[in-house]
């Protein structure tokens, strides 16, 4: 069966070959679509050791949303090229690993469709359900012909099975891990969520996503990001982070903490300097213009930056006192739960 060619698919595998050996490359799916084979890569850098922090970057889960995939891309390619000098970084490495599935859903980024090649949305496709949650858009079960189609959520499709295996074989298991994913297509600003999406529950490290919160804004005063859970802005069927973040919480995890986090880009934004573009089929998710591209490309390296050094020194964030973690949790309530 041939394996298909589209440009994010070359454009990942030629930054596979620059890395060489010094990455830890896999393929950890094939999806078979009209007798054509679309590969799942992942590129995994720094220590082997379980005992590190890590930092996972997961795009195009949703194939329409491909500039998410495209960061990825981009900052890919920079790291490539820091291997090669950069000794600083090297050390970093050393006491951490980066995991990177840039193209979670290579039919959708290959055709330009939100689903996948089963007409699955695969951030609905998780069995949890959204509580008080009726919309089309939360998850339908009726037809993969119609939006967010959930598929069969006891029956995983390939893509999302990939992603939850990788998040535990390589995510659970370490003292500190982020899992960071990257969307686009949502308001005009830019915004970093965290679960719930299914419900207004506050989740388990609240306290710890508060104090990084803090962190980042003390650091980066400027910073263009509006940190909030999900359910804020809208709650849905399936989520995959939610239904990963319970698993996780679900196991004895003896102090381990997991942080999966949602990049929201805000493609409002290029639309209301180009409203003509919502006519093209990108326009919506994707900016168009080159000179937007490559500001997307380079906007959030200083946040992958901050994320991959709070990993690595956690001592203001986690693991907190008992006393910081219940300040943090009260604040964290009255800022997003009140």
């Amino acid at each position: 069966m041939a394996t298909i060619k589209f440009p994010e698919l070359q454009q990942l595998e030629g930054i596979i070959e620059q890395l060489g050996d010094r990455a830890h490359t896999e393929i950890i799916e094939n999806i078979s679509y009209k007798g054509q084979e679309f590969p799942i890569h992942c590129i995994t850098l720094g220590s082997d050791r379980p005992d590190v922090p890590v930092l996972a970057f997961f795009g195009g889960v949703h194939g329409l949303e491909k500039i998410g995939s495209q960061v990825i891309l981009s900052f890919l390619e920079t790291l490539s090229h820091l291997l090669d000098w950069d000794q600083e970084f090297l050390a970093r490495l050393e006491k951490s690993r980066l995991v990177f599935i840039p193209i979670v859903n290579p039919v959708g980024v290959c055709m330009g469709t939100r689903c996948n090649g089963n007409g699955v949305d695969l951030m609905r496709n998780a069995p949890i359900e959204g509580v008080g949650v009726n919309r089309i858009f939360s998850g339908q079960l009726i037809s993969p012909h119609l939006p967010w189609y959930r598929g069969d959520p006891l029956n995983m499709e390939k893509e999302a099975l990939a992603v939850c295996r990788i998040v535990e074989q390589k995510l659970f298991k370490a003292p500190l891990s982020i899992a960071f994913d990257i969307h686009s297509g949502f308001g005009l600003n830019d915004r970093l969520w965290f679960p719930y999406a299914s419900s207004n529950t506050p989740f388990a490290f609240l306290a710890e996503l508060y104090a990084l919160k803090a962190q980042l804004d003390r650091c980066y005063q400027n910073h263009i990001y509006k940190i909030e859970p999900t359910s804020r802005e809208y709650m849905i069927n399936g989520d995959l982070w939610d239904y990963l973040f319970d698993e996780f919480k679900s196991q004895d995890h003896d102090g381990r903490v997991f942080l999966p986090l949602t990049l929201e880009m805000g493609s409002w934004l290029w639309l209301r300097k180009s409203p003509l573009h919502l006519f093209s089929r990108y326009g919506l998710f994707h900016p168009m213009l080159p000179h937007r591209q490559q500001r997307i490309f380079r906007r959030h390296f200083a946040l992958f930056d901050f994320l991959h050094r709070s990993l690595l020194y956690p001592e203001k964030w986690s693991p907190l006192t008992p006393e910081q973690k219940q300040d943090y949790y009260q604040k964290a309530l009255k800022l997003w739960y009140a």
